[in-house]
């Protein structure tokens, strides 16, 4: 195990707050790149894998059956904010199975964006399932379970024939006996999530990239979701979200992906590179900071603009209600 990263917030110049973190950057062939921390402890990658749990919906044929372009594959892959955008998204692609938003077993809330919750609100509307950052993904579940000729109704549950795809593809990218050898519990959006570790996970996304170690119709498939991502960000985020930024600043060269609880994955395609980053505490913030500073380190040599691009999307600043700047995020410890 190598030294640990550690992001810290400040404020007048002082350290007000430390986030420790773990990282994984890996190659087609599974070595490790950039590594830091514990990267052969299981974590829960939570929506950070969102591509991989994709992949049977392009496997399949349900993809091309229903017509998915980049936008709608995009959001099959999202932890989107509950825009109406993307409200529209979720009831278009049921619509396409001939389902509706009472198929849909992923939950209710409102849009984790406060801006958007609010319009929702102001404007006397409710939410519903189609509201769900998790909907674009349960919709592709759907389609793809309709496809196949399945019984929707169960479709979250571990036994059901969607989620076993979801399961063996993470297993196969991960190089991981996810259920057996590692922790299993349940996502807030209802399917199960499986434990694995970071260096599995960034490998599996090097693979995807690289085409190295897997068939190659999967690779394919998942190249084929992380383009439809970079080409379509909005519909796999929304407005102002770190995701969109992050892809945007170099577009169809990056591939990132938010989960819960402090995690991010993605890859580097050109550079036929993979990475995973889970922040200990859980801090959103810090998982921000680090993915933009890791892609700084990897762009660094390859891209120095670029590299430069990312640096200072590492170091966010904060202000107060008024305006006025009054610390920011630094990260410690990260060296190629």
């Amino acid at each position: 195990m190598t030294q640990d990263l550690v992001i810290e917030a400040t404020r007048g110049g002082a350290v007000e707050s430390r986030h420790r973190a773990s990282l994984a950057v890996v190659d087609g062939e599974g070595r490790g790149v950039l590594v830091h921390g514990d990267v052969e402890r299981p974590v829960f990658p939570r929506s950070a894998v969102k591509v991989f749990q994709a992949i049977p919906l392009v496997e399949t044929g349900a993809a091309d059956r229903f017509g998915f372009d980049d936008r709608a594959l995009s959001f099959a892959c999202a932890s989107h904010s509950g825009e109406p955008g993307h409200v529209a998204l979720a009831a278009d692609l049921l619509a396409r199975a001939g389902l509706g938003e009472a198929d849909l077993e992923c939950g209710c809330h409102w849009p984790f964006d406060q801006v958007v919750a609010l319009e929702l609100a102001r404007t006397g509307g409710a939410p519903s399932q189609l509201h769900n950052n998790c909907s674009g993904k349960h919709s592709g579940f759907l389609c793809t379970a309709v496809h196949q000729g399945e019984a929707t109704a169960g479709y979250v549950l571990a036994d059901h024939p969607v989620q076993r795809r979801g399961r063996d593809v993470i297993a196969e990218l991960a190089r991981t006996a996810v259920g057996d050898a590692t922790p299993v519990g349940v996502d807030g959006c209802s399917i199960p999530t499986y434990a694995a570790p970071l260096q599995g996970l960034a490998g599996g996304f090097a693979r995807l990239v690289s085409g190295q170690g897997i068939d190659g119709g999967r690779a394919q498939a998942g190249r084929r979701l992380m383009a439809a991502c970079m080409a379509e960000p909005w519909a796999m985020a929304g407005t102002r979200r770190a995701c969109v930024t992050l892809m945007e600043a170099a577009p169809g060269r990056v591939f990132a992906k938010t989960g819960a609880e402090g995690v991010f994955c993605g890859a580097v395609p050109e550079l036929g590179l993979g990475f995973a980053l889970k922040i200990d505490d859980g801090a959103t913030r810090a998982a921000e900071a680090l993915v933009a500073a890791t892609l700084a380190t990897l762009w660094r040599n390859a891209d120095p603009a670029l590299g430069e691009r990312y640096e200072m999307l590492s170091r966010p600043t904060f202000r107060n209600w008024q305006g006025t700047e009054t610390g920011g995020i630094e990260v410690r410890g990260l060296e190629s």
